[in-house]
């Protein structure tokens, strides 16, 4: 499935999470979150890759290594999935550094492990184009 529109995507990704937030509530592990966005995000036909290796790249395109994204949904999003008490610059920081050196240009944050749900989208765009 081709996505148009990248924006109707992080929607379905974000209420999705909504949805898995109001019912599991905050204090489960990282990886129950992951389980539990893969497996809503496939029935509702989505394609989506766990633990999905993405290629690093340097300013050359030499290939540095892989980044494993937490979870890879269409070929287009990276999701970053968290656990904790609130989202940190360091949580940031990651997120848009895989975006850049896998030379993805969608990424979105998600923690679920706090009482309140957080869900951000960011974008990674190339000033040289």
């Amino acid at each position: 499935m081709k996505w148009d529109n990248i924006n109707k995507l992080c929607d379905i990704v974000r209420e999705t999470s909504f949805a898995i937030h109001r019912y599991h509530r905050n204090g489960h592990l990282e990886k129950i979150y992951e389980n539990a966005l893969v497996n809503r995000l496939r029935k509702r036909g989505l394609k989506v890759e766990q633990q999905f290796p993405l290629c690093v790249y340097d300013e050359d395109g030499t290939v540095l290594g892989d980044y494993y994204a937490d979870l890879f949904v269409e070929d287009c999003l990276i999701v970053e999935t968290k656990a904790c008490k609130s989202v940190t610059n360091e949580h940031v920081a990651q997120l848009l550094g895989s975006l850049k050196s896998s030379r993805m240009e969608t990424g979105l944050l998600i923690n679920l492990g706090s009482p309140r749900l957080y869900v951000k989208k960011y974008l990674m765009t190339d000033q040289e184009k």
